[in-house]
């Protein structure tokens, strides 16, 4: 197949919100400079003059909420208005439309003669199967502020449904996601694993005796777990980098052998990350990127055993799995990562790793759009190109996958 020339295609770019540089805004960043001369649209765009860097202080194109009350503190409490505010953006003179979505994007109105291509990072987690998990943390389950959460959850649902058939391709970035996918849209996906800047990551020579995790403290991260269940080993040490709402709960938790750092500049997370016996990570993640990171650091990572997990790292080799979100399942873990230690070599968790690299992503991402594009000019359907491409990237599991359900 000839590559495409994609620089004389008029490109939109549409990311749900930008207030900062996340998991999400490292896939868009990578985007951006595959189609340098898009255009770049937002519901919101927050971010301050110098984290524009990673869209290369290009000018946003924003919605109405983004002039609404607290918008900028609040601006997620206007989900009922997002549908109706990702509609309102005129994209008819775009070639390519790129969604880049994990909540409203992927609901831009585009027309036959446009090609549609969803980045998913998840259909909208809190309106499908976390729901329940959301109401709960929100301390919505009950009251007429709950039955409100509810229902609009309920048009959340039924929009979302709505709006998928207008993408052409849905690419996920985890065969995790793109079950779900399939679940939600019942469609097809080609998957993609998002960039990691594993060259920021190194090995190091020294290796101290402690484990580390590093997190934003919110409810699905359960760092409380990690520290409850180093609480009752105190013979063993631990360090907490992040911050975030939990962090008094995780606080009080914490006994002399485990240290919350809090928030830490990026040199500081990653000398302790190189230097960890292991890095100790408790969510159900979509991907996860730390425990990519930590094992381009050449160090093991002890991982509960759901999610994108289970396809960032290779059981026995870079790391092992916990089976229950429980201290009494992590400890246990523990126990028999400590009897292997010496079996785990760092290069091989580097190595690992890096089948995540930005060099990757950006050599992968450019065959997709190649192929999507091809595909579109020669009125094929750009889904006809998922199998041979899942195929030739990540080998004939994900095609034998896809093509069961």
């Amino acid at each position: 197949m000839q590559p495409i020339d994609n620089q004389n295609l008029k490109v939109a770019v549409i990311h749900d919100w930008l207030v900062t540089h996340a998991g999400a805004e490292r896939v868009l960043e990578r985007m951006l400079k595959s189609f340098p001369q898009a255009d770049l649209f937002s519901l919101v765009d927050f971010l301050q003059p110098e984290q524009r860097g990673f869209i290369g202080h290009r000018p946003v194109k924003t919605s109405f909420i983004q002039h609404l009350p607290k918008a900028r503190t609040a601006y997620r409490q206007y989900l009922p208005l997002m549908p109706l505010a990702v509609e309102q953006f005129d994209l008819s003179g775009y070639d390519l439309v790129i969604s880049s979505s994990h909540a409203v994007a992927k609901g831009v109105l585009t027309g036959p003669e446009q090609l549609h291509i969803c980045m998913c990072y998840s259909p909208i987690r809190y309106a499908w199967d976390l729901q329940h998990q959301y109401l709960r943390e929100s301390n919505l389950e009950q009251g007429v502020k709950g039955a409100a959460a509810r229902a609009l959850l309920h048009y959340v649902r039924l929009w979302d449904v709505r709006t998928s058939p207008s993408v052409d391709l849905f690419i996920s970035i985890s065969e995790f996601i793109a079950k779900r996918i399939n679940k939600v849209y019942r469609r097809p996906s080609l998957v993609l694993y998002p960039p990691v800047d594993t060259s920021a990551f190194t090995p190091s020579e020294e290796r101290g005796d402690f484990y580390m995790t590093a997190s934003r403290m919110v409810p699905y991260k359960r760092i409380d777990l990690i520290v409850e269940a180093f609480s009752k080993m105190p013979d063993k040490r631990l360090i907490v980098i992040g911050d975030g709402p939990e962090m008094s709960k995780i606080q009080a938790l914490a006994t002399p052998n485990v240290k919350i750092m809090g928030y830490q500049p990026f040199e500081v997370m990653r000398d302790q990350m190189r230097r960890a016996r292991a890095f100790v990570f408790a969510a159900e993640e979509d991907f996860g990127i730390a425990p990519i990171e930590a094992q381009a650091c050449g160090t093991p990572v002890i991982a509960y055993g759901r999610g994108g997990a289970l396809e960032t790292i290779r059981d026995g080799v870079s790391g092992l799995f916990f089976v229950e979100q429980t201290p009494r399942s992590l400890m246990d873990a523990v126990f028999r990562f400590e009897d292997q230690e010496e079996e785990f070599d760092p290069q091989a968790c580097r190595e690992n790793a890096m089948r995540f690299s930005n060099e990757r992503f950006d050599r992968e991402f450019k065959q997709a759009m190649d192929a999507a594009v091809a595909a579109w000019q020669n009125g094929r359907r750009p889904e006809e190109m998922i199998l041979p491409l899942s195929q030739h990237f990540y080998g004939t599991s994900v095609q034998r996958k896809q093509t069961n359900e």
